[in-house]
């Protein structure tokens, strides 16, 4: 009975330990996931603060503020505001759109066909994704400028398109997503290449085509520096470089730094409905892919 009883008494000894390390990771995990948040509980609680609220103490506590700055913020110049969101629309919208397509056919051809210098073109894409965007903005702000394409929407859309990341992503879920005997079936059935990219490849790579569009769409709505180069007039501003104007006139204006506040909190808001109905889509995707395999 004391042998029985010891032996009961081991697995609860030993299954302590485990459980008090599982701990560690949960911790730092939990730290991490404040850290990231705090910044954005600020920007939630500073956007309800009034100018005087805002500068006279700070807390965490809700102001009273939020609707005046609302108002305000509607109100500034007759709402450009809302015009650099638009314009932040159509930026991501369109240029993410335009950049998981060209991710979608360079990624296909790179993984399914054979051809001279296949490895060359993707040791090349893989530089473009190591290089930071600032090294490559003031060469693309050149040639536009030599095309005569500057101060426009083209400007910034242009160099969007070709995304290094996304085409290597395309490959990678390309390679691991079709096989290779539903393409040479296809063939075999008479089918065009173009068909069945379009029939076979495009349904089969939808959840890494919604992944591409969804890190090109944040990418793009979150860039600064090459519409801040590209662009002169205002009325043609993103969002962020809308607000980095806002900002450098709160030197001398210290009220706008609320409109600052309450624009960045609406800013963010367009990106977080988007994760949430790309997600549910993209969770659909990779069950009904599942289901069919």
């Amino acid at each position: 009975m004391g042998g029985v009883g010891g032996g009961g008494g081991a697995p609860g000894t030993a299954q302590g330990p485990p459980r008090r390390i599982a701990l560690l990771p949960t911790a730092v995990l939990a730290l991490g996931a404040l850290y990231c948040l705090l910044p954005v509980v600020w920007v939630v609680v500073a956007s309800t603060k009034s100018g005087r609220e805002l500068f006279s103490t700070f807390t965490f506590l809700p102001g009273t503020g939020f609707t005046d700055n609302l108002a305000d913020l509607n109100a500034y110049r007759d709402g450009i505001y809302w015009k650099w969101m638009a314009n932040s629309g159509l930026y991501a919208g369109v240029g993410a759109i335009l950049s998981t397509m060209v991710s979608a056919v360079s990624g296909y051809a790179l993984a399914i066909y054979r051809f001279r210098g296949r490895e060359a073109v993707f040791n090349v894409l893989l530089a473009g994704v190591l290089m930071p965007p600032v090294i490559l903005a003031i060469p693309q702000y050149l040639l536009m400028a030599k095309a005569d394409m500057t101060d426009s929407h083209l400007s910034v859309l242009l160099p969007l398109i070709l995304s290094p990341y996304g085409v290597y992503l395309g490959r990678i879920y390309a390679e691991a997503a079709i096989p290779m005997e539903l393409v040479e079936a296809g063939r075999m059935d008479g089918a065009g290449e173009w068909r069945i990219f379009l029939r076979i490849a495009v349904p089969m790579m939808a959840p890494g085509l919604v992944t591409i569009f969804l890190f090109q769409f944040v990418a793009i709505w979150n860039n600064f520096l090459l519409p801040y180069i590209m662009l002169g007039d205002d009325e043609k501003f993103p969002i962020t470089v809308g607000l980095f104007t806002l900002l450098a006139q709160g030197s001398n204006t210290p009220a706008l730094y609320t409109l600052v506040i309450t624009g960045a909190l609406l800013a963010i808001v367009p990106l977080i409905a988007l994760f949430l109905v790309i997600q549910r889509f993209w969770s659909l995707d990779l069950l009904s892919g599942a289901v069919k395999s």
